[in-house]
Protein backbone atom coordinates (compact mmCIF):
# COMPACT_ATOMS: atom_id res chain seq x y z
CA UNK A 1 0.00 0.00 0.00
CA UNK A 2 1.28 3.48 -0.81
CA UNK A 3 0.09 6.92 0.04
CA UNK A 4 0.60 10.26 -1.55
CA UNK A 5 2.02 13.34 0.13
CA UNK A 6 -1.45 14.41 1.07
CA UNK A 7 -1.54 11.49 3.51
CA UNK A 8 0.84 13.50 5.61
CA UNK A 9 -0.83 16.84 5.22
CA UNK A 10 0.81 18.81 7.94
CA UNK A 11 4.42 19.55 8.53
CA UNK A 12 5.97 20.45 11.84
CA UNK A 13 6.25 24.17 12.32
CA UNK A 14 9.89 24.78 13.16
CA UNK A 15 11.18 28.27 13.63
CA UNK A 16 14.46 29.19 12.11
CA UNK A 17 16.18 29.88 8.88
CA UNK A 18 16.74 26.30 7.62
CA UNK A 19 15.11 25.47 4.32
CA UNK A 20 12.70 22.67 3.63
CA UNK A 21 14.08 19.53 2.02
CA UNK A 22 12.28 16.78 0.13
CA UNK A 23 12.38 13.33 1.79
CA UNK A 24 11.08 9.89 0.83
CA UNK A 25 9.94 7.61 3.60
CA UNK A 26 8.75 4.07 4.24
CA UNK A 27 7.04 2.69 7.30
CA UNK A 28 4.21 0.60 8.73
CA UNK A 29 0.94 1.67 10.28
CA UNK A 30 -0.69 0.24 13.42
CA UNK A 31 -2.04 -2.71 11.41
CA UNK A 32 1.41 -3.57 10.12
CA UNK A 33 0.58 -2.42 6.58
CA UNK A 34 3.57 -1.05 4.68
CA UNK A 35 3.29 2.55 3.56
CA UNK A 36 5.50 4.99 1.70
CA UNK A 37 5.40 8.55 0.48
CA UNK A 38 7.18 11.87 -0.01
CA UNK A 39 7.25 14.81 2.35
CA UNK A 40 9.03 18.15 2.74
CA UNK A 41 10.62 18.72 6.12
CA UNK A 42 13.44 20.68 7.70
CA UNK A 43 15.27 17.50 8.66
CA UNK A 44 14.77 13.74 8.91
CA UNK A 45 14.23 13.69 12.70
CA UNK A 46 11.33 16.14 12.54
CA UNK A 47 9.74 14.10 9.77
CA UNK A 48 10.08 10.87 11.83
CA UNK A 49 8.39 12.59 14.77
CA UNK A 50 5.53 13.80 12.57
CA UNK A 51 5.04 10.33 11.10
CA UNK A 52 4.85 8.79 14.58
CA UNK A 53 2.17 11.31 15.54
CA UNK A 54 0.14 10.01 12.60
CA UNK A 55 0.52 6.41 13.79
CA UNK A 56 3.18 5.44 11.26
CA UNK A 57 6.38 3.74 12.39
CA UNK A 58 9.08 4.95 9.98
CA UNK A 59 11.62 2.40 8.77
CA UNK A 60 13.32 4.51 6.09
CA UNK A 61 13.59 8.30 5.93
CA UNK A 62 16.08 9.67 3.44
CA UNK A 63 16.50 12.71 1.19
CA UNK A 64 14.74 12.36 -2.12
CA UNK A 65 17.32 11.52 -4.80
CA UNK A 66 17.68 14.04 -7.60
CA UNK A 67 17.18 12.84 -11.18
CA UNK A 68 20.25 12.75 -13.42
CA UNK A 69 18.65 15.00 -16.00
CA UNK A 70 16.50 18.05 -15.39
CA UNK A 71 17.08 17.99 -11.66
CA UNK A 72 16.72 21.74 -11.36
CA UNK A 73 13.53 21.87 -13.39
CA UNK A 74 12.47 24.60 -15.77
CA UNK A 75 13.13 28.24 -14.86
CA UNK A 76 10.26 30.03 -13.16
CA UNK A 77 8.54 32.09 -15.86
CA UNK A 78 6.13 35.03 -15.58
CA UNK A 79 3.30 32.69 -16.57
CA UNK A 80 4.08 30.55 -13.50
CA UNK A 81 3.90 33.62 -11.26
CA UNK A 82 0.61 34.70 -12.89
CA UNK A 83 -0.88 31.23 -12.29
CA UNK A 84 0.46 31.28 -8.72
CA UNK A 85 -1.26 34.63 -8.12
CA UNK A 86 -4.55 33.35 -9.51
CA UNK A 87 -4.42 30.22 -7.34
CA UNK A 88 -3.61 32.24 -4.22
CA UNK A 89 -6.42 34.71 -4.89
CA UNK A 90 -8.96 31.96 -5.54
CA UNK A 91 -8.11 29.94 -2.43
CA UNK A 92 -7.88 32.92 -0.11
CA UNK A 93 -11.25 34.23 -1.34
CA UNK A 94 -12.63 30.76 -0.56
CA UNK A 95 -11.43 31.11 3.03
CA UNK A 96 -8.35 28.87 2.81
CA UNK A 97 -5.56 30.16 5.13
CA UNK A 98 -2.57 31.57 3.30
CA UNK A 99 -0.08 28.98 4.61
CA UNK A 100 -2.41 26.12 3.65
CA UNK A 101 -2.87 27.72 0.22
CA UNK A 102 0.89 27.79 -0.28
CA UNK A 103 1.17 24.16 0.85
CA UNK A 104 -1.46 23.06 -1.68
CA UNK A 105 0.12 25.06 -4.51
CA UNK A 106 3.66 23.88 -3.75
CA UNK A 107 2.77 20.22 -3.44
CA UNK A 108 0.82 20.25 -6.70
CA UNK A 109 3.37 22.03 -8.88
CA UNK A 110 5.26 19.94 -11.44
CA UNK A 111 8.17 22.36 -11.79
CA UNK A 112 10.69 21.63 -8.98
CA UNK A 113 11.97 25.20 -9.01
CA UNK A 114 8.51 26.68 -8.61
CA UNK A 115 7.64 24.13 -5.92
CA UNK A 116 10.85 25.04 -4.06
CA UNK A 117 10.07 28.75 -4.39
CA UNK A 118 6.57 28.29 -2.94
CA UNK A 119 7.99 26.09 -0.17
CA UNK A 120 10.49 28.77 0.84
CA UNK A 121 7.78 31.43 0.92
CA UNK A 122 5.61 29.17 3.09
CA UNK A 123 8.51 28.49 5.45
CA UNK A 124 9.09 32.23 5.89
CA UNK A 125 5.40 32.79 6.62
CA UNK A 126 5.46 29.99 9.20
CA UNK A 127 8.43 31.74 10.77
CA UNK A 128 6.38 34.91 11.27
CA UNK A 129 7.21 36.91 8.15
CA UNK A 130 4.58 38.74 6.10
CA UNK A 131 3.94 37.75 2.48
CA UNK A 132 5.65 40.95 1.36
CA UNK A 133 8.76 40.09 3.38
CA UNK A 134 8.74 36.51 2.08
CA UNK A 135 8.50 37.39 -1.61
CA UNK A 136 11.03 40.21 -1.23
CA UNK A 137 13.68 37.50 -0.84
CA UNK A 138 12.97 36.51 -4.46
CA UNK A 139 13.23 39.78 -6.44
CA UNK A 140 13.88 37.99 -9.73
CA UNK A 141 10.53 36.18 -9.67
CA UNK A 142 8.57 38.94 -7.89
CA UNK A 143 9.44 42.34 -9.32
CA UNK A 144 9.11 45.68 -7.57
CA UNK A 145 5.58 46.19 -8.86
CA UNK A 146 4.39 42.85 -7.51
CA UNK A 147 6.04 43.40 -4.13
CA UNK A 148 4.61 46.89 -3.69
CA UNK A 149 1.11 45.75 -4.60
CA UNK A 150 1.30 42.94 -2.06
CA UNK A 151 2.59 45.35 0.60
CA UNK A 152 -0.31 47.73 -0.13
CA UNK A 153 -2.81 44.86 0.00
CA UNK A 154 -1.51 43.59 3.32
CA UNK A 155 -1.52 47.08 4.79
CA UNK A 156 -5.14 47.65 3.75
CA UNK A 157 -6.30 44.15 4.77
CA UNK A 158 -7.43 43.30 1.23
CA UNK A 159 -4.65 40.95 0.19
CA UNK A 160 -6.91 38.45 -1.59
CA UNK A 161 -8.48 41.27 -3.67
CA UNK A 162 -5.05 42.64 -4.57
CA UNK A 163 -3.82 39.17 -5.53
CA UNK A 164 -6.82 38.78 -7.83
CA UNK A 165 -6.02 42.18 -9.37
CA UNK A 166 -2.39 41.13 -9.82
CA UNK A 167 -3.49 37.88 -11.47
CA UNK A 168 -5.74 39.78 -13.91
CA UNK A 169 -2.93 42.22 -14.63
CA UNK A 170 -0.31 39.54 -15.24
CA UNK A 171 -2.60 37.47 -17.46
CA UNK A 172 -3.40 40.54 -19.57
CA UNK A 173 0.26 41.47 -19.72
CA UNK A 174 1.34 37.97 -20.79
CA UNK A 175 -1.37 37.96 -23.45
CA UNK A 176 -0.10 41.30 -24.73
CA UNK A 177 3.50 40.05 -24.76
CA UNK A 178 2.35 37.01 -26.71
CA UNK A 179 0.79 39.25 -29.34
CA UNK A 180 3.99 41.27 -29.69
CA UNK A 181 6.12 38.13 -29.98
CA UNK A 182 3.74 36.81 -32.62
CA UNK A 183 4.12 40.03 -34.60
CA UNK A 184 7.94 39.87 -34.49
CA UNK A 185 8.65 36.13 -34.52
CA UNK A 186 7.04 35.17 -37.83
CA UNK A 187 8.90 37.61 -40.10
CA UNK A 188 12.18 37.13 -38.21
CA UNK A 189 12.01 33.35 -38.59
CA UNK A 190 11.08 33.62 -42.26
CA UNK A 191 14.04 35.89 -42.97
CA UNK A 192 16.34 33.53 -41.01
CA UNK A 193 15.12 30.51 -42.99
CA UNK A 194 15.56 32.37 -46.30
CA UNK A 195 19.14 33.29 -45.36
CA UNK A 196 19.85 29.71 -44.27
CA UNK A 197 18.53 28.32 -47.56
CA UNK A 198 20.62 30.85 -49.47
CA UNK A 199 23.74 29.83 -47.54
CA UNK A 200 23.09 26.15 -48.30
CA UNK A 201 22.68 26.94 -51.99
CA UNK A 202 25.89 28.96 -52.05
CA UNK A 203 27.95 26.31 -50.23
CA UNK A 204 26.60 23.07 -51.72
CA UNK A 205 24.65 23.76 -54.91
CA UNK A 206 26.43 26.61 -56.70
CA UNK A 207 29.85 24.84 -56.73
CA UNK A 208 28.22 21.97 -58.68
CA UNK A 209 26.93 24.42 -61.26
CA UNK A 210 30.32 26.14 -61.41
CA UNK A 211 31.94 22.88 -62.56
CA UNK A 212 29.40 22.65 -65.36
CA UNK A 213 29.90 26.31 -66.32
CA UNK A 214 33.68 25.88 -66.58
CA UNK A 215 33.15 23.43 -69.48
CA UNK A 216 31.25 26.04 -71.51
CA UNK A 217 34.35 27.99 -72.36
CA UNK A 218 32.38 31.23 -72.53
CA UNK A 219 31.99 34.28 -70.35
CA UNK A 220 29.28 33.96 -67.73
CA UNK A 221 26.60 36.63 -67.24
CA UNK A 222 27.53 39.30 -64.70
CA UNK A 223 24.76 38.23 -62.30
CA UNK A 224 25.97 34.62 -62.42
CA UNK A 225 29.57 35.74 -61.84
CA UNK A 226 28.44 37.61 -58.71
CA UNK A 227 26.72 34.50 -57.35
CA UNK A 228 29.74 32.30 -58.12
CA UNK A 229 32.05 34.80 -56.39
CA UNK A 230 29.76 34.83 -53.33
CA UNK A 231 29.79 31.02 -53.36
CA UNK A 232 33.59 30.86 -53.47
CA UNK A 233 33.79 33.30 -50.56
CA UNK A 234 31.27 31.28 -48.54
CA UNK A 235 33.05 27.97 -49.21
CA UNK A 236 36.47 29.39 -48.37
CA UNK A 237 35.53 31.56 -45.41
CA UNK A 238 32.37 30.03 -43.97
CA UNK A 239 34.03 29.54 -40.60
CA UNK A 240 35.04 33.21 -40.44
CA UNK A 241 31.52 34.34 -41.39
CA UNK A 242 30.06 32.07 -38.70
CA UNK A 243 32.48 33.34 -36.04
CA UNK A 244 31.90 36.99 -36.97
CA UNK A 245 28.11 36.52 -36.97
CA UNK A 246 28.08 34.78 -33.59
CA UNK A 247 30.62 37.23 -32.13
CA UNK A 248 28.65 40.23 -33.38
CA UNK A 249 25.39 38.83 -31.96
CA UNK A 250 26.93 38.02 -28.57
CA UNK A 251 28.78 41.34 -28.44
CA UNK A 252 25.67 43.30 -29.32
CA UNK A 253 23.58 41.50 -26.69
CA UNK A 254 26.24 42.10 -24.02
CA UNK A 255 26.52 45.78 -24.95
CA UNK A 256 22.73 46.10 -25.08
CA UNK A 257 22.34 44.76 -21.54
CA UNK A 258 25.04 47.04 -20.12
CA UNK A 259 24.37 50.25 -22.02
CA UNK A 260 21.17 52.21 -21.22
CA UNK A 261 22.07 54.60 -24.04
CA UNK A 262 22.12 51.75 -26.58
CA UNK A 263 18.82 50.42 -25.21
CA UNK A 264 17.27 53.87 -25.57
CA UNK A 265 18.59 54.21 -29.14
CA UNK A 266 17.29 50.79 -30.19
CA UNK A 267 13.89 51.34 -28.58
CA UNK A 268 13.59 54.72 -30.29
CA UNK A 269 14.46 53.15 -33.65
CA UNK A 270 11.88 50.40 -33.11
CA UNK A 271 9.21 53.00 -32.38
CA UNK A 272 10.01 54.71 -35.71
CA UNK A 273 9.67 51.51 -37.76
CA UNK A 274 6.60 51.30 -40.02
CA UNK A 275 3.75 49.12 -38.68
CA UNK A 276 5.92 47.48 -35.98
CA UNK A 277 6.62 50.88 -34.44
CA UNK A 278 2.92 51.65 -34.02
CA UNK A 279 2.34 48.26 -32.42
CA UNK A 280 5.13 48.95 -29.92
CA UNK A 281 3.71 52.43 -29.21
CA UNK A 282 0.26 50.97 -28.49
CA UNK A 283 1.76 48.18 -26.40
CA UNK A 284 3.75 50.58 -24.20
CA UNK A 285 0.70 52.82 -23.68
CA UNK A 286 -1.45 49.81 -22.79
CA UNK A 287 1.12 48.53 -20.30
CA UNK A 288 1.54 51.99 -18.76
CA UNK A 289 -2.22 52.49 -18.40
CA UNK A 290 -2.97 49.06 -16.95
CA UNK A 291 0.00 49.05 -14.56
CA UNK A 292 -0.76 52.56 -13.29
CA UNK A 293 -4.42 51.66 -12.82
CA UNK A 294 -3.56 48.50 -10.89
CA UNK A 295 -1.09 50.22 -8.56
CA UNK A 296 -3.35 53.23 -7.98
CA UNK A 297 -6.35 50.99 -7.31
CA UNK A 298 -4.31 48.99 -4.78
CA UNK A 299 -3.64 52.16 -2.80
CA UNK A 300 -0.04 52.84 -3.80
CA UNK A 301 0.62 56.63 -3.75
CA UNK A 302 0.61 58.08 -7.28
CA UNK A 303 4.20 59.36 -7.27
CA UNK A 304 5.49 56.02 -6.00
CA UNK A 305 3.24 54.20 -8.49
CA UNK A 306 4.70 56.12 -11.44
CA UNK A 307 8.21 55.22 -10.30
CA UNK A 308 7.23 51.54 -10.26
CA UNK A 309 5.31 51.74 -13.54
CA UNK A 310 8.20 53.22 -15.53
CA UNK A 311 10.05 49.93 -15.82
CA UNK A 312 6.88 48.04 -16.77
CA UNK A 313 6.30 49.94 -20.03
CA UNK A 314 8.71 47.68 -21.91
CA UNK A 315 10.41 50.55 -23.76
CA UNK A 316 13.23 52.85 -22.62
CA UNK A 317 11.70 55.90 -24.33
CA UNK A 318 8.45 55.46 -22.41
CA UNK A 319 10.33 54.54 -19.23
CA UNK A 320 12.24 57.82 -19.25
CA UNK A 321 9.05 59.71 -20.09
CA UNK A 322 7.16 58.19 -17.15
CA UNK A 323 10.04 58.99 -14.79
CA UNK A 324 9.88 62.59 -16.02
CA UNK A 325 6.12 62.53 -15.34
CA UNK A 326 6.78 61.26 -11.83
CA UNK A 327 9.05 64.24 -11.14
CA UNK A 328 6.40 66.65 -12.43
CA UNK A 329 3.61 65.02 -10.40
CA UNK A 330 5.83 65.11 -7.30
CA UNK A 331 5.93 68.93 -7.46
CA UNK A 332 2.18 69.26 -7.89
CA UNK A 333 1.36 68.87 -11.59
CA UNK A 334 -1.75 66.86 -12.52
CA UNK A 335 -1.00 63.60 -14.34
CA UNK A 336 -2.56 64.81 -17.61
CA UNK A 337 -0.39 67.95 -17.56
CA UNK A 338 2.71 65.84 -16.94
CA UNK A 339 1.67 63.64 -19.89
CA UNK A 340 1.54 66.66 -22.20
CA UNK A 341 5.10 67.62 -21.29
CA UNK A 342 6.67 64.32 -22.38
CA UNK A 343 4.92 64.25 -25.79
CA UNK A 344 4.73 60.48 -26.21
CA UNK A 345 1.08 59.94 -25.30
CA UNK A 346 -1.72 60.53 -27.85
CA UNK A 347 -4.18 63.34 -27.23
CA UNK A 348 -6.94 60.82 -26.48
CA UNK A 349 -4.95 59.33 -23.60
CA UNK A 350 -4.23 62.77 -22.14
CA UNK A 351 -7.89 63.78 -22.35
CA UNK A 352 -9.19 60.53 -20.80
CA UNK A 353 -6.66 60.88 -17.99
CA UNK A 354 -7.82 64.46 -17.37
CA UNK A 355 -11.46 63.30 -17.23
CA UNK A 356 -10.52 60.51 -14.82
CA UNK A 357 -8.68 62.93 -12.52
CA UNK A 358 -11.55 65.41 -12.50
CA UNK A 359 -14.08 62.65 -11.75
CA UNK A 360 -11.91 61.03 -9.07
CA UNK A 361 -11.85 57.80 -11.07
CA UNK A 362 -8.35 57.79 -12.53
CA UNK A 363 -7.91 54.01 -12.19
CA UNK A 364 -11.22 53.28 -13.94
CA UNK A 365 -10.38 55.57 -16.86
CA UNK A 366 -6.87 54.12 -17.20
CA UNK A 367 -8.32 50.60 -17.30
CA UNK A 368 -10.46 51.74 -20.24
CA UNK A 369 -7.40 53.23 -21.94
CA UNK A 370 -5.54 49.93 -21.45
CA UNK A 371 -8.41 47.89 -22.91
CA UNK A 372 -8.62 50.18 -25.94
CA UNK A 373 -4.92 50.04 -26.77
CA UNK A 374 -4.70 46.30 -26.09
CA UNK A 375 -7.45 45.86 -28.66
CA UNK A 376 -5.51 48.12 -31.01
CA UNK A 377 -2.49 45.84 -30.61
CA UNK A 378 -4.64 42.78 -31.33
CA UNK A 379 -6.05 44.38 -34.49
CA UNK A 380 -2.63 45.58 -35.65
CA UNK A 381 -1.06 42.14 -35.17
CA UNK A 382 -3.87 40.48 -37.13
CA UNK A 383 -3.50 43.07 -39.89
CA UNK A 384 0.28 42.66 -39.90
CA UNK A 385 -0.05 38.89 -40.28
CA UNK A 386 -2.22 39.27 -43.38
CA UNK A 387 0.00 42.04 -44.76
CA UNK A 388 3.33 40.40 -44.16
CA UNK A 389 2.61 37.04 -45.80
CA UNK A 390 2.75 38.38 -49.39
CA UNK A 391 5.78 40.51 -48.49
CA UNK A 392 7.56 37.45 -47.17
CA UNK A 393 6.73 35.51 -50.33
CA UNK A 394 8.23 38.35 -52.38
CA UNK A 395 11.34 38.40 -50.19
CA UNK A 396 11.88 34.65 -50.51
CA UNK A 397 11.20 34.84 -54.23
CA UNK A 398 13.76 37.61 -54.71
CA UNK A 399 16.50 36.00 -52.58
CA UNK A 400 16.13 32.32 -53.37
CA UNK A 401 14.50 32.66 -56.77
CA UNK A 402 17.10 35.22 -57.84
CA UNK A 403 19.90 32.75 -57.06
CA UNK A 404 18.19 29.98 -59.01
CA UNK A 405 17.68 32.26 -62.02
CA UNK A 406 21.32 33.36 -61.80
CA UNK A 407 22.43 29.73 -62.02
CA UNK A 408 20.27 29.03 -65.06
CA UNK A 409 21.17 32.20 -67.01
CA UNK A 410 24.27 30.61 -68.61
CA UNK A 411 22.14 27.64 -69.69
CA UNK A 412 19.58 29.96 -71.25
CA UNK A 413 22.39 31.91 -72.97
CA UNK A 414 23.97 28.71 -74.33
CA UNK A 415 20.60 27.50 -75.59
CA UNK A 416 20.06 30.77 -77.47
CA UNK A 417 23.51 30.55 -79.06
CA UNK A 418 22.98 26.92 -80.14
CA UNK A 419 19.51 27.83 -81.43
Amino acid sequence: MSVTRSAVNKEPVARGTSQLQAFVWEGTDKRGVKMKGEQDARNANLLRAELRKLGITPTVVKPKPKPLFGAAGKPVKPKDIAFFSRQMATMMKSGVPIVTSLEIIGSGHKNPRMAKLVGEIRADLEGGASLYEAISKHPVQFDELYRNLVRAGEGAGVLETVLETIADYQENLESLKGKIKKALFYPAMTVAVALLVSAILLVFVVPQFEEVFSSFGADLPVFTQMIVAASRFMVGWWWLILLVTIGAAVGFMAAFKRSPKLQHTMDRLILKMPVIGQIMHNSSIARFARTTAVTFKAGVPLVEALGIVAGATGNKVYEESVLHMRDDVAVGYPVNMAMKQVSVFPHMVVQMTAIGEEAGALDTMLFKVAEYFEQEVNNAVDALSSLIEPLIMVFIGVVVGGMVIGMYLPIFKLASIVG
